[in-house]
């Protein structure tokens, strides 16, 4: 058979457009292989498609992205109302591709996901497009297949919504300090240490998803009962434990494993307060790609 040359050079600009597509899909799902998914979908049906009749190539596949993200969101925010404990976005390796395909950092960070949860699914597609890819507005409206004030409308809630229930994030220099004293507070079980280094109204949010027995499947508040929570269980949970520094979700994390098999994530949300967000993900199903990507930088 004659290889379709065209096809070839379809397949070759949907590679490049590819990170933005997973970018966008991954912003509005927090899962990396529900992602994959829908840019799999994109690229199924983009293949089968008149392209001859589309005038935007880019513009067209943002859309079939976006659109398919939020159906896809609407199903997933079922499933995960019989979600054992508290769910997390499953992190991703920003090592390689710090933005993700995206021009501007935002709506990656785990603080940032966590909240997206709480929208509508045009909000978030709103806030994603803008925040993360930096979108007119006209065009977001296109994507969104609605007017232009009512775009400006779903980001404005978006953005309200975000910015009530988090405080400004300090940068990736002094949010890897403070993540390295609390790892050493937190392997110590130095309850005092770790107090001083947690905002009044810290949380600790832990996602096993529940079939890990040592993920608490309730959050933990305040400076004193988190820093109580953190140091009760150092001495046994530390102990033959691995630690590997991971750039995700675009800010440093540690992934801490046990005889070859990780065990959990975490990462930390900074504000001019301190740590006021502790985020561990001990899901095995939400460590694997990740460990995987850690694994492969330890080998080379």
């Amino acid at each position: 058979m004659v290889p379709d040359a065209g096809l070839d050079a379809v397949a070759d600009d949907f590679a490049q457009l590819r990170p933005r597509l997973f970018g966008i899909a991954y912003r509005m799902l927090g899962s990396v292989a529900d992602a994959e998914d829908i840019v799999q979908d994109v690229w199924v049906k983009w293949q089968a498609y008149d392209r001859a009749a589309v005038r935007d190539a880019t513009a067209f596949l943002v859309t079939l992205t976006t659109r398919l993200a939020i159906n896809a969101t609407q199903t997933a925010r079922a499933r995960r109302e019989t979600y054992v404990g508290p769910w997390l976005p499953e992190p991703v390796d920003t090592t390689a591709d710090p933005q993700l395909g995206a021009e501007r950092g935002e709506a990656l960070e785990t603080a940032v996901l966590v909240l997206l949860e709480k929208l509508s699914p045009t909000e978030r597609a709103a806030f994603v497009l803008r925040e993360a890819f930096d979108y007119p507005y006209a065009r977001i409206a296109e994507v969104l297949q609605t007017k232009v004030s009512n775009a400006r409308k779903l980001l404005s809630r978006a953005r309200q919504a975000v910015a009530a229930e988090r405080q400004k994030s300090v940068d990736a220099t002094q949010q890897h300090k403070l993540l390295a004293a609390f790892l050493s507070a937190a392997q110590a079980g130095d309850f005092d240490e770790l107090e001083s280094l947690f905002a009044a109204e810290v949380a600790s949010y832990t996602d096993g998803g529940g079939t890990v027995r040592d993920a608490s499947r309730f959050p933990v508040f305040g400076r004193v009962r988190v820093a109580k929570f953190i140091a009760a269980f150092a001495s046994r949970f530390w102990t033959g434990m691995r630690v590997d520094w991971v750039d995700a979700n675009g800010r440093p994390s540690v992934l801490a494993s046990r005889d070859g098999v990780p065990v959990v994530w975490f990462t930390v949300s900074v504000s001019a307060e301190g740590i006021d967000r502790v985020y561990w993900v001990m899901n095995p199903v939400k460590l694997e790609r990740i460990a995987a990507a850690v694994r492969a930088r330890s080998a080379e």
